[in-house]
């Protein structure tokens, strides 16, 4: 008989809600012009459109112009990033983030880094992933035109000092980028300047909205560079025919599940800290991240005497849907560059799990969890060979 699996994965992803599904529908069925057409069909579109923007912008207290619509997360950083760092590099070419960003943001900082003549300072962060505020304003320059660091991190759900950031970036008149995607649908969000940040990063797909669909909030009057070319979509700042059908499911995700958060604090708070301390009793596995300034969500930790790739098969054996920080690729296996960053040896940071919970998770999977952890472990290190512990 089949088991229904324990998803504890939503910092990945999360099912699309069923009204969100319901509100897309007319847009994949009826109202299915090119927003840009100017016959009676592509203006219903273009309608639809403009009132999709509306929805989000009042919805984050912003102007229907500071809302750009893109494909994602990745697509909203690296136009936050390259559209930026472009735009303003007459002024300067020094750049600031850290080392525990999402790769769609430390990918864009290496390329322009390699690639475009920019300089980029990667700021450490401390044993439980924290950017301190004090280094920032250190390391800006005259020549500094960007800043960028993630509102909560997706590996350890570490919650960064954004608003304290932000200031000391506006202080300094240099713009401030956030990577919001973990924040949205987890933390409360009154309005869009609760992130004191100049470009905001927003996805979908995070809050139980479509995959395909994100946002980029853009202060005016900043106007970043393209990095999409072709027709003068979103106000010639993103290229490509808009998908009607993901913007629509956005703005009702927005709607719905941002303004009370929809990963409940209580009990999702409880939750994980019983499956902390759980963990606790096990030698040698080790909680890793931010214990009091975190996503309520969220639990990372790391084995000692097993590794990621191991720890995922057997979990998923088990029924379990968990993460890990690791990439794998042609049979070797990259240690999460997040716990790197914040000094855990490779060796500790290649067994990195993380579960992440979400609306749908239930006391009864939590119980299951904890009493599947400890026998997988002792199995895995049972089974190791002495050579692979060295």
């Amino acid at each position: 008989m089949n088991r229904v699996p324990i998803y504890f994965d939503y910092n990945s992803t999360t099912p699309t809600d069923a009204k969100v599904l319901e509100a897309m529908r007319p847009y994949q069925e009826e109202v299915w012009g090119n927003p840009s057409s100017v016959h009676q069909i592509g203006r219903r579109a273009r309608a639809c459109l403009d009132d999709a923007r509306d929805r989000v912008a009042q919805q984050l207290h912003a102007k229907p112009s500071e809302i750009v619509f893109t494909s994602g997360g990745t697509e909203s950083n690296n136009l936050a990033i390259f559209g930026t760092a472009r735009l303003l590099k007459s002024k300067g070419r020094h750049l600031i983030t850290s080392p525990v960003e999402h790769h769609a943001a430390l990918h864009c900082f290496n390329y322009l880094e390699k690639n475009e003549g920019f300089r980029v300072t990667r700021l450490p962060v401390n044993a439980d992933g924290v950017v301190d505020t004090a280094a920032v304003k250190s390391a800006i320059t005259s020549d500094t035109t960007l800043v960028s660091i993630m509102a909560a991190n997706n590996e350890t759900g570490t919650i960064q000092p954004v608003p304290e950031i932000g200031a000391i970036c506006r202080e300094r008149g240099v713009i401030f980028h956030t990577d919001a995607a973990q924040w949205f649908g987890k933390l409360t969000v009154p309005n869009i300047s609760v992130f004191n940040a100049d470009l905001v990063s927003i996805c979908a797909h995070k809050f139980h909205g479509p995959k395909g669909a994100g946002a980029l909030y853009i202060r005016s009057p900043l106007l970043p560079d393209p990095i999409l070319f072709g027709g003068g979509h979103e106000n010639e700042r993103r290229a490509g025919t808009e998908n009607l059908p993901a913007v629509i499911g956005l703005a009702e995700a927005l709607e719905l599940f941002v303004p009370t958060p929809v990963f409940p604090n209580n009990p999702l708070e409880e939750w994980t800290e019983r499956i902390a301390q759980s963990l606790d009793s096990i030698p040698g596995v080790l909680r890793r991240g931010s214990r009091h300034h975190r996503l309520s969500n969220t639990i990372s930790f790391t084995v000692e005497g097993a590794d990621s790739i191991a720890l995922m098969a057997s979990l998923d054996l088990d029924g379990v849907c968990a993460s890990s920080g690791s990439a794998c690729s042609a049979g070797s296996l990259e240690p999460s560059h997040v716990l790197i960053a914040m000094g855990i040896p490779r060796h500790l940071a290649n067994s990195f799990v993380r579960f992440s919970l979400g609306r749908n998770t239930t006391e009864d999977e939590v119980t299951a969890v904890m009493q599947i952890l400890p026998r997988l472990i002792g199995v895995l290190r049972s089974t190791r060979s002495p050579s692979s512990r060295n």
